[in-house]
């Protein structure tokens, strides 16, 4: 049995459920963080943590001595470069240290083919470097994040004026899957040795289209929420404006390059983020919830996120 788990983004959203999943199953998560204190003062305080730099390779050989497998959620860089940094850092960690097996969270849809996008490019560059390291390896390719819902970005639109507002077309069908079963996949694929090494694309059991997710809403929230269909340049002016204060969108900016996924999503003549689950039902025993079944469990009557008191202490 695997038991000490180097966790890369541990302070990010993605990291919170990792690391409560893993410590559920009897693992013994270890925090790689550039400020190893990141976590004090969270309900994350007594993780076990590690200075590392993902973007040094003897950094993250160092931080990974005496661990058995490595979960990785890793921020988006639109450096092709840098990304495939993460990816050869992470390899090279595993290799020095006879890690036994790595999973990673692409958090993203990623094409068999770049496409010109360089944060979805870069994810397959990881990809790869993980395929060729030595270690056993699950990659989770999830389509998208129930939990971006409850972000600062979308969630007090919803709470207070019951507007759900995303930059998918009316009719762009997502199996939307929620942030603690990507985990519980990755917990799962630690847990067992018979899963094979392999990518495999998660998604939630429906693929719905945004006026249904706002039906679900209203039937949980009580009260009326309609869908609102940005467009991807409204979507980047309103992060922008969120964030900077200006909703001026330079071109390639950072808000440009996120709406970039979405203007390839809504383009493709078939919605590439629909999940066929067929494959990996036969192989983990994990199920995902519904949208409905997740929106139930979450506070609608709070429009702040409930992620930003770990994320903002993982950036001190």
């Amino acid at each position: 049995m695997m038991t000490r788990v180097l966790v890369l983004g541990a302070t990010g959203d993605q990291g919170h459920p990792l690391l409560t999943r893993l410590m559920d199953a009897g693992f013994t998560p270890v925090a790689a963080l550039r400020n190893p204190d990141a976590l004090q003062g969270t309900e994350f305080a007594h993780v076990e943590t590690v200075q590392a730099d993902l973007y040094d390779t003897q950094s993250m050989i160092s931080a990974a001595k005496g661990i058995d497998a490595i979960a990785a959620n890793l921020p988006f860089v639109f450096d092709r470069e840098m990304a495939a940094s993460l990816g050869n850092n992470i390899a090279a960690a595993a290799n020095e240290n006879g890690v036994k097996k790595i999973v990673f969270n692409t958090s993203c849809f990623v094409a068999e083919t770049d496409n010109d996008n360089s944060a979805h490019d870069g994810r397959r560059d990881i990809e790869q470097a993980i395929i060729n390291s030595e270690a056993a390896y699950a990659i989770f390719e999830p389509k998208v994040f129930m939990d971006n819902l409850i972000r600062s970005w979308n969630k007090p639109a919803i709470v207070n004026q019951g507007i759900f507002a995303y930059p998918a077309k009316p009719d762009l069908l997502i199996s939307w899957i929620c942030l603690d079963d990507v985990a519980a996949y990755m917990v799962e694929a630690l847990s067992r040795d018979d899963i094979p090494s392999g990518r495999y694309a998660i998604g939630g059991p429906e693929a719905l289209v945004g006026d249904q997710l706002a039906e679900s809403l209203s039937k949980v929230t009580g009260k009326t929420i309609t869908f609102n269909s940005l467009t991807p340049d409204q979507f980047a002016s309103g992060m922008s404006l969120l964030v900077t204060g200006s909703a001026q969108v330079e071109p390639l900016s950072i808000y440009d390059r996120m709406a970039g996924f979405y203007r390839f999503y809504n383009t493709q003549d078939v919605s590439p983020l629909i999940a066929d689950n067929t494959h990996i039902n036969r192989i983990f025993a994990h199920r995902p919830a519904s949208f409905e079944q997740w929106a139930a469990r979450q506070d609608w009557t709070d429009p702040t996120d409930p992620a930003l008191k770990v994320r903002m202490a993982g950036m001190s």
